[in-house]
């Protein structure tokens, strides 16, 4: 094991896999001779070249959509985008090639794309660059999306993002790049599509992604000070969702809240509430709660934008909401 930052698994995960395949490459904005905005991408330019670390001109649609045609002629090309605000750019590329290039070639033609880069909220970014977008692709039949919380989640999602055949969204917390975990060395690949019991309790699920995860996990520390004992799951991929590992903990604790950063109407969250209410309703004593960022832009001051996120404080309330109803 080593002690690594959010950034360094990721750039730990590249170096490795670029030296695994030397059909992978990395296109984007100032990920070369800039090292990434992030630096995410250090060092890779003097390793590996400029033949396969590649300076794009500022165009998200003009570069996705070559990497969507590179991948389709046999390259594994990552695409980072400098934040996920402008990969809305990108969208038709992304929701009409690569979701459907598989499907309406009649599996002919295969994408192994990765769509990376930071999404959600950092520190005083205002509201042009402080959106939760998962919603926007995990609605989308053909992408997988994926939201790593942890430094070791980060390493083993992008390992196995970067070799799946078809396309992968990998949105990477903003705020995330600097925290630090234990991250194992050498090969380790985590299965998409499979959640993490981030905490084992027995009175309430919290499920999260993403740095939601961090916080739920700091709001079970407060409910267990008052004798409240959560477990709380990492969804780690919200397209496609770990099914039984929702229904299987819901099914244990018989009360769950969802907590998500992305503003409240049509997202990720309300998915997962209709899913419990379907497939557990018999199970639960209570109705399922959601928790989410406030339903309007991000404002720039710093303690309004603490305002708008869902905090530790309400977290261990709505849990108390359906343990106490």
């Amino acid at each position: 094991m080593a002690l690594l930052s959010y950034r360094d698994a990721l750039n730990q995960a590249l170096h490795e896999e670029f030296a695994r395949d030397d059909k992978v490459i990395l296109l984007g904005e100032e990920v070369a001779q800039y090292q990434g905005a992030f630096k995410v991408s250090a060092g890779l330019l003097q390793k590996f070249g400029e033949k396969r670390v590649i300076d794009t001109p500022i165009s998200e649609a003009g570069f996705v959509g070559m990497a969507i045609g590179a991948a389709c002629l046999g390259i594994k090309p990552i695409a980072e985008v400098m934040t996920f605000n402008f990969a809305i750019l990108a969208l038709d590329q992304m929701i009409n090639n690569a979701a459907k290039m598989l499907s309406m070639s009649g599996g002919q033609l295969s994408v192994p794309l990765v769509l990376r880069g930071p999404g959600g909220a950092a520190h005083q970014l205002a509201s042009q660059h402080s959106q939760a977008l998962e919603s926007q692709y995990a609605m989308i039949p053909g992408l997988k999306v994926v939201l790593p919380a942890t430094p070791a989640d980060a390493k083993g999602l992008l390992k196995s993002a970067i070799r799946d055949p078809n396309p992968v969204v990998f949105i990477e917390g903003e705020a995330l790049y600097p925290t630090k975990g234990e991250v194992p060395d050498g090969e380790y690949v985590i299965p998409i599509g499979k959640a993490d019991i981030k905490r084992a309790g027995k009175d309430v699920t919290l499920i999260a992604w993403s740095r939601m995860t961090l916080v739920t996990l700091e709001a079970a520390r407060l409910l267990e000070a008052e004798g409240i004992d959560a477990e709380v799951v990492d969804l780690r991929t919200v397209r496609p969702v770990d099914r039984e590992a929702i229904l299987t903990s819901v099914r244990k604790t018989n009360r769950a809240v969802v907590i998500e950063e992305a503003w409240p109407w049509a997202t990720v969250g309300a998915s997962i509430v209709d899913l419990i209410q379907r497939e557990a309703f018999d199970d639960l004593d209570a109705p399922v709660l959601k928790l989410n960022g406030v339903d309007a832009p991000m404002p720039y001051a710093k303690n309004l934008e603490h305002a708008m996120l869902p905090n530790p404080d309400a977290i261990a309330v709505a849990a108390k909401k359906v343990l106490y109803r």
